[in-house]
C-alpha cells in the first residue's frame, strides 16, 4: 500500500481565525511538529497586535523550548531574536535554537511560514491544541 498523504493548505483545518493551519495532524505527521502560519499585515506578538484577529494578547509565542526551523513561503516578515533580525522570504530558511526568544514582525503585507520543529533530545509529543478538532485555545484545553 502507498503511504502517501496530500492536502492543499487551504483545505486543512485552522485555528485562530486562520493563523495557524494544522498541517501536521492533516498530514497525519508524528515524527515532528510542522504547522503554517499565516500572519497579517502589522503583526507583532511582543505588543498583542494580533488580538484583533482571535489570538489572545501577549500570548508567549517567543520560548516554548522547541528548536524550529521557518520557510518563508509567501510575503515578508521580521524574525528578531536576540539582538538580531533577519528578513524573511521565499526562497531561504533559518533555525531557531530551542532557548532563544523569538518573535516576527510583518509590515504592509501577508505573510506565510511553514513551521518545523521538535523538543532536541526528546521524542515529539503534539501539543493538543495542534490536533485536529482542539479548537482555537492555544493553552490546550
Amino acid at each position: 500500500m502507498t503511504d502517501v498523504t496530500a492536502k492543499r493548505f487551504d483545505e486543512m483545518e485552522s485555528a485562530l481565525g486562520g493563523v495557524f493551519v494544522r498541517a501536521r495532524a492533516e498530514l497525519g505527521v508524528r515524527a515532528f511538529g510542522m504547522q503554517v502560519i499565516n500572519l497579517p499585515p502589522h503583526f507583532d506578538e511582543r505588543y498583542g497586535a494580533h488580538a484583533h484577529e482571535g489570538m489572545p494578547p501577549e500570548r508567549d509565542f517567543a520560548n516554548h523550548g522547541q528548536e524550529e526551523v521557518y520557510v518563508p513561503l509567501r510575503g515578508r516578515a521580521t524574525l528578531v531574536a536576540g539582538d538580531g533580525r533577519w528578513e524573511l522570504e521565499p526562497g531561504m530558511a533559518v533555525r531557531v535554537g530551542a532557548a532563544q526568544m523569538r518573535n516576527v514582525v510583518t509590515g504592509d503585507e501577508p505573510f506565510q511560514m511553514l513551521a518545523i520543529g521538535g523538543t532536541p533530545g526528546h521524542a515529539y509529543e503534539p501539543l493538543p491544541f495542534s490536533e485536529l478538532g482542539a479548537g482555537d485555545d492555544p493553552a490546550g484545553a
